[in-house]
């Protein structure tokens, strides 16, 4: 069948020197990697100058395939080719380029030469599966460069920015590493000496502290722009033993307050410290409409996320402008509630949820992201601010939706008693109780989001466009 060719392209609102720029960052594997693929960047030497090389790890099932991709023919802000050295095809030549198409427009363009590796009767099948598999892929990446660079035109922060990050390793904190390298900041983590975790490649430092001995290397944060701290650890990891209660309540209070501290303590404090924190402050509450200026619920969810609030205020009497962003249930393929969703409903085994009439506020993970940078960029956001999507959906219509992406049936419930059989008060707090929260202060501040209807988000981030 010989050498085949792929080609996409798309027409973008910006610059081609723009969108080079975007695409020369080292967050920008990680954000062009459909979240489908088990596809990991395990070492990158250099950017995309002639020369520089990544070695990517392809998961296929149970067996591991190293792909080596060099670079080549790099022309600034025109070009680059991505050549594979070792992989699995007999040749792969992809191209990026970037065409002017008057002063604040470009065509972005990916051209793929390659050829599989037998050359056979079964290469027809093969090379149908393959340009499926393209043809979704490059779909996404293009959405994914379109939407970042209007996130960042949007925000219109200073280049560069100084961010500081705890929580790096999880989902919504390497995500943010990411998005901030593209956009041409700079960020550092704040890690633990003894962690096993490997910090983001995009990563420029990083920052020790030990919130368990309230230890931190202050001198490192002295002239930080935001401090991000997302740190604490997993609500749903198990069950809520006594342990595990005292676990996440301090991973999160203690750790809050001992960055407050540090930060109120410096000669040249951050333009904002910007914390996580949870929809779960509410508590269930029902049908009820729930705005930032709505009291905090009953639960333990609720007391943790009002204890964690409060850890901040060493900052807030410091004069830092605090920001606490109370997110909703954050949606990613790759990780978190909507990844542990995915195998049984693509077995064709989804259902409701109890009896599906909780309400469930939900957000993108771009938007999440996204509501970070809004807030660094906004100096009249501080006190709680709601993360979630314009409208919170009922958990019979979120089951509905998703299966009709994924074109699966949802008939097999998942009933109440059983849930707090298995998970005890977990249940009740996480997947039970209904909170319908409104985005008032993103509204009302301007911001912009990417997701803010449940089914375009889904099929955005699954890959399952209606055109593709």
């Amino acid at each position: 069948m010989g050498l085949q060719v792929f080609r996409k392209a798309s027409r973008l609102p910006h610059a081609a020197l723009t969108v080079y720029d975007w695409h020369a960052r080292r967050g920008a594997f990680n954000r062009l990697a459909p979240p489908w693929d088990a596809v990991e960047l395990k070492e990158q030497t250099g950017g995309i100058e002639d020369g520089a090389r990544a070695v990517i790890e392809l998961r296929i099932g149970p067996v591991s395939v190293t792909w080596v991709a060099e670079h080549r023919d790099n022309v600034p802000g025109r070009q680059f080719t991505d050549v594979q050295i070792e992989g699995p095809f007999a040749r792969w030549e992809h191209s990026h380029r970037f065409e002017p198409v008057d002063e604040g427009s470009s065509e972005l363009e990916d051209r793929i030469e390659y050829a599989l590796p037998l050359d056979s009767v079964h290469s027809a099948v093969s090379r149908g599966i393959l340009e499926s598999k393209l043809a979704r892929a490059f779909g996404f990446r293009h959405r994914v460069t379109a939407r970042d660079l209007g996130l960042h035109a949007g925000v219109g922060l200073a280049l560069p920015q100084r961010f500081l990050v705890s929580g790096a390793t999880g989902l919504l904190g390497s995500t943010l590493i990411d998005v901030l390298s593209t956009g041409g900041h700079e960020s550092a983590t704040l890690a633990r000496a003894a962690s096993k975790s490997r910090p983001p490649l995009a990563a420029s430092d990083s920052v020790s502290w030990d919130p368990r001995s309230g230890t931190i290397d202050a001198e490192k944060i002295e002239g930080t722009d935001f401090v991000v701290h997302l740190a604490g650890e997993s609500i749903a990891a198990g069950r809520w033993t006594e342990q595990r209660r005292r676990s996440i309540r301090d991973s999160r209070v203690n750790g809050t307050r001992l960055v407050a501290e540090t930060l109120a303590g410096l000669k040249r404090p951050p333009k904002a410290l910007i914390c996580a924190s949870a929809s779960g402050v509410y508590g269930n509450r029902g049908d009820e409409l729930l705005p930032e200026t709505a009291a905090p619920g009953h639960g333990f969810l609720a007391d943790v996320c009002r204890e964690w609030e409060e850890a901040a205020d060493p900052a807030r009497e410091a004069g830092i402008r605090v920001v606490h962003l109370r997110f909703g249930l954050i949606l990613w393929p790759s990780g978190g509630a909507l990844e542990r969703m995915l195998v049984p409903f693509m077995a064709g085994a989804g259902g409701r949820v109890g009896d599906g009439s909780q309400y469930w506020s939900w957000v993108s993970l771009d938007d999440a992201v996204g509501s970070i940078l809004h807030a660094a960029a906004t100096d009249s956001l501080e006190g709680p601010v709601n993360v979630v999507a314009p409208e919170a959906i009922r958990n019979r219509d979120f089951t509905s939706v998703l299966g009709s992406v994924l074109h699966r049936p949802t008939i097999i419930p998942a009933p109440a008693p059983v849930l707090r059989l298995a998970l005890g008060e977990m249940a009740d707090e996480l997947l039970l109780a209904s909170a319908r929260l409104v985005p008032g202060r993103l509204l009302e501040t301007g911001f912009r989001f990417r997701d803010p209807e449940l089914e375009p988000a889904l099929r955005h981030m699954l890959g399952r466009m209606e055109d593709e």
